[in-house]
């Protein structure tokens, strides 16, 4: 058995949640393997709404563990905050949530560093969420992290004051006001109840039930341009958003990754600052914006929308050895004539098919195809054949383009509005 993998090919918000509810049912086990509370993965079935921050996405299944790995960071506040926000729908948490113990912990000052970082950037900020994730992505790559497994050891209380201590000493070097004892107050509540949770050597649990035929789906986070080493940096998250991650993350071996599925919108959004080469600053992109919902699941900050950028995506499925796409918000563009997509760049006076080192907007013109619209409300749509000829035409145009079969079309929010696509080989 080997273990497949679903992340995200643009700047995240693709609707990552969702395909993971959609295809929960045929797996055993879920496991998140990067980022932290940072991410926002929006589930709607049941007429409820449900978005998820740390949480893997197979916890409204009943007959599928789910399991926070070892390459995710958490903050047990927010984290008992979705475990309250599951009860109160009657979801059950039993048996059904592992943690792994080489996760690690976001303290109450790896927040107050991130936002004391961000600050002192001025107009050069990246956007952060201020959730402390790159605070503490930094102590866990420093090698003086605090983990999940040290709430078991009897000198918890030493190491907690020790990263405590340091963080102080830093926040001493900037401008910033803070009262830390109400958020430490909340963290050692939070920290108590934590120690309730089933914890595991993930890795071993991982590869045992891998080896007993289990099927397993690795969740990411974020986006695959996010990513630390492969993402529009600086304006990245501090994790590795691609399969890699998922190796690193949850204690795959590379030869043990299955299929690879690549989420993409049909368009382009992006939260926070740094490059978007195909953003619209005009009424098409408020349009997008209006249409799509674009507001950001964890932060609420409107997102930022454009076109489909066709460099970018081949080279996300070039980095993440992707198997299948799967192509999300199709409904959004229902109410455009004319449809666009980036096939080239102008670049320094070349036309180029390729995202370049350094990709900042000034630098970047896209260069634009137009397709023919759909005009068609696709929200109530039941099978992939009932779809519009237009539709179909821009599949099969996306298809060719990017040499990789597009399996799954959503067409809504709710895990309904999903559908299935059998295709050739391309």
């Amino acid at each position: 058995m080997k273990v497949d993998v679903l992340l995200g090919l643009q700047w995240g918000d693709e609707g990552k949640g969702k395909v993971v509810d959609v295809l929960t049912p045929h797996y055993d086990i879920i496991g998140r393997f990067q980022g932290g509370p940072n991410a926002g993965h929006t589930l709607e079935f049941d007429g409820q709404k449900h978005v998820l921050h740390t949480i893997p996405s197979g916890i409204f299944h009943d007959d599928t563990l789910n399991v926070v790995g070892n390459g995710v960071v958490i903050d047990p506040i927010i984290f008992n905050r979705e475990i309250d926000g599951l009860l109160k729908h009657e979801v059950s948490i039993n048996d059904k949530l592992l943690i792994s113990r080489k996760a690690h912990l976001i303290l109450p000052t790896h927040r107050l560093l991130d936002a004391a970082s961000e600050q002192a950037k001025g107009k050069k900020k990246i956007g952060s969420t201020l959730k402390g994730i790159g605070p503490t992505y930094m102590d866990k790559t420093g090698r003086n992290g605090l983990r999940v497994g040290d709430i078991e050891s009897e000198d918890f209380d030493k190491k907690y004051n020790a990263l405590r201590e340091k963080h102080l000493q830093i926040l001493s070097g900037f401008d910033f006001e803070y009262d830390l004892e109400p958020m430490e107050k909340e963290w050692m509540d939070a920290i108590e109840r934590f120690r309730s949770y089933p914890l595991v050597d993930s890795e071993h649990f991982i590869n045992n039930n891998l080896q007993a035929g289990k099927k397993i789906l690795a969740e990411g986070a974020q986006g695959t341009l996010l990513d630390i080493d492969f993402g529009s940096y600086p304006f990245v998250t501090s994790s590795n958003t691609i399969t890699a991650g998922a190796c690193t993350g949850l204690g795959i071996a590379p030869g043990k990754i299955g299929e690879v599925y690549g989420i993409f919108k049909a368009y382009c959004t992006r939260v926070g600052s740094g490059p978007f080469p195909t953003e619209l600053h005009d009424e098409e992109g408020e349009a997008i914006r209006k249409a799509g919902h674009e507001f950001g699941a964890t932060t609420g900050r409107p997102r930022r929308c454009g076109w489909l950028d066709l460099p970018a995506l081949k080279y996300a499925i070039m980095i993440n050895g992707v198997t299948q796409l799967i192509m999300t918000k199709a409904d959004v563009l229902s109410e455009f004539d004319e449809i666009k997509v980036c096939t080239a760049y102008k670049y320094r006076g070349e036309v180029i098919d390729y995202l370049p080192y350094d990709v900042l907007a000034e630098d970047l013109e896209p260069i634009f195809e137009s397709r023919a619209g759909w005009k068609k409300d696709l929200t109530k749509l039941g099978s992939i054949e009932e779809i519009p000829a237009e539709l179909d035409d821009y599949i099969t145009y996306l298809e060719s383009e990017l040499k990789t079969p597009i399996t799954i079309v959503s067409v809504g929010p709710d895990r309904t509005q999903t559908l299935t696509r059998t295709v050739a080989s391309v």
